[in-house]
């Protein structure tokens, strides 16, 4: 929990709040990554996110026959979850995905453990990065929220003690918003 509007806390400028926002993704890797069925219904799935490529964007990897592109074709609007347990630190991403087989990115993001998710079927469909499975799913953001713990972790648990006492929300940390305005300015 935070108290973002607390009056005393200043608001952090866009370049802060884009490099906590990319430290976090960068520390907590794996996102839930949040699609529509056809039917309306949401499902989520672990997915790790990609070292960034071309700026601030993130990447994610994905078989062309699996079900999330149909499901991506269908609503192209994903929400991409992170939670980092040791912190109690997250961040919520909106945004647009598509979808691209382009080779050059490919091989650019390409990583050796892929294989292990690929597997090798013999010929070009080895799980290198010119197997026809592979294709990278990309997420332009369009709004965040994320919680940044600006804490020592004995003082997390004493603004938690303490809350628990006195029955008020405690402050561990700073909830941030950037907006697709702001995004785009970063962009």
């Amino acid at each position: 929990m935070s108290r973002s509007s607390d009056p005393n806390r200043k608001p952090a400028p866009l370049g802060k709040k884009l490099d906590e926002l990319y430290s976090l993704i960068e520390g907590i890797e794996i996102a839930m990554f949040t699609t529509r069925r056809p039917d309306g219904r949401l499902v989520s799935r672990p997915m790790a996110t990609q070292t960034q490529a071309e700026g601030r964007d993130l990447w994610f990897v994905t078989d062309v026959e699996s079900n999330k592109l149909d499901e991506l074709g269908f609503d192209p609007q994903v929400n991409l979850a992170y939670y980092k347990d040791r912190t109690r630190e997250w961040v919520s991403v909106s945004g647009t995905a598509s979808i691209t087989q382009d080779r050059h990115l490919i091989h650019e993001l390409y990583r050796k453990d892929w294989k292990a998710w690929f597997g090798d079927e013999g010929g070009a469909r080895n799980g290198g990065p010119d197997d026809p499975r592979l294709a990278l799913i990309f997420v332009d953001v369009e709004s965040v929220v994320y919680l940044k713990v600006d804490k020592p972790k004995p003082m997390v648990l004493f603004e938690v003690a303490r809350a628990m006492v006195t029955g008020n929300v405690p402050d561990v940390g700073a909830q941030r918003e950037l907006s697709g305005a702001e995004l785009d300015r970063a962009r």
